[in-house]
């Protein structure tokens, strides 16, 4: 964990988030949220630290609803809410006081992933957006996920889903259901590479818990969200990561998306939907960082003398004081 990482908080909506801020020195910022129900700690600490050290200003949040941010009902994952959460969070890195807005970068993984798609077709000004493993198509992740569900499971899932629906209708507290399963199991998805996911996120006993439940109404949300339909529209550079062996958000949605997008970079890489955090760490990392020195750092506009993003030390004492 880094050591200069402070808890800061902005307003979204009616609610405020809370994040974690890694000052960095360079100017850029990356900006970076969660998988579904996944919070901060577990899901970017590893990379945000990392982009840290390599001279980054990081800004890492929870949704609203999710982990140490506010909003009632708790676990409940609303996309059109989640959209205006990216939004608030580009704002309040944008007003950073080592931050040149001209650098802003913004990162996700899985459906995280697929809302960098939708704001970077939809925010012009961005720097570089970075989709690792992206929720890219709701309705081919929905059915392939039928695919590694039992019939029985698949109808009481869907009931909970629509009883949590009715109740929500009348304020009532979620229906919740694991994030993943075994095959025959209520959960939100059974797929065989969504079994790694506490592996992938909770390596470690620096990692504070995390409540590893969603409300079952998400899945209907999420089920029909298709954000690689907008990649053609992304005018910033992209880098997106798909892992070959992805049986969760699949790959084709992701290199379609790559394809559609202007001006994409696209790494593959060997392994399921949780390998950049596993086996593919290094590599998933070095291909980031290798696209935000070159297409943030070195393409940014020449610095002069008196830029207050020309000086890294000055920028760190802004922060201290």
């Amino acid at each position: 964990m880094s050591t200069q990482r402070r808890k800061i908080h902005f307003t979204s909506g009616d609610t405020e988030c809370a994040a974690w801020h890694y000052p960095g020195g360079n100017g850029a910022c990356v900006i970076m949220a969660g998988a579904i129900a996944a919070t901060k700690e577990p899901a970017t600490d590893r990379f945000a630290t990392r982009f840290h050290d390599a001279g980054f200003t990081v800004l890492t949040f929870d949704y609203r609803h999710l982990g140490e941010s506010g909003g009632q009902p708790r676990q409940v994952v609303r996309i059109g809410e989640q959209l205006a959460d990216w939004r608030a969070a580009i704002d309040c890195a944008a007003a950073l006081p080592e931050v040149d807005p001209a650098r802003l970068v913004i990162w996700g993984h899985s459906l995280s992933g697929g809302h960098v798609l939708h704001i970077a077709a939809h925010r012009p000004g961005l720097a570089a957006a970075i989709a690792r493993s992206p929720h890219a198509d709701g309705p081919a992740i929905s059915r392939n996920a039928a695919r590694h569900q039992r019939p029985a499971a698949s109808l009481r899932f869907a009931g909970r889903a629509v009883l949590d629906c009715l109740g929500g209708m009348f304020g009532r507290e979620p229906l919740l259901v694991p994030l993943v399963g075994e095959p025959g199991t209520v959960a939100a998805l059974t797929t065989p590479d969504a079994l790694d996911m506490p592996r992938a996120l909770i390596a470690g006993d620096d990692r504070p818990a995390w409540q590893q439940t969603v409300a079952a109404r998400s899945a209907l949300r999420t089920g029909f969200y298709r954000p690689g339909r907008y990649a053609a529209r992304i005018r910033c550079p992209l880098l997106v990561i798909a892992c070959d062996q992805d049986r969760s958000a699949l790959t084709e949605p992701a290199l379609r998306a790559a394809r559609h997008a202007p001006d994409a970079e696209l790494v593959r890489l060997p392994g399921g939907h949780y390998a950049t955090y596993l086996d593919q760490y290094e590599p998933a990392l070095e291909a980031e960082l290798s696209f935000l020195r070159r297409r943030v750092l070195h393409a940014a506009p020449e610095l002069g003398p008196h830029s207050p993003y020309s000086n890294p030390d000055a920028a760190r004492d802004r922060i201290g004081s």
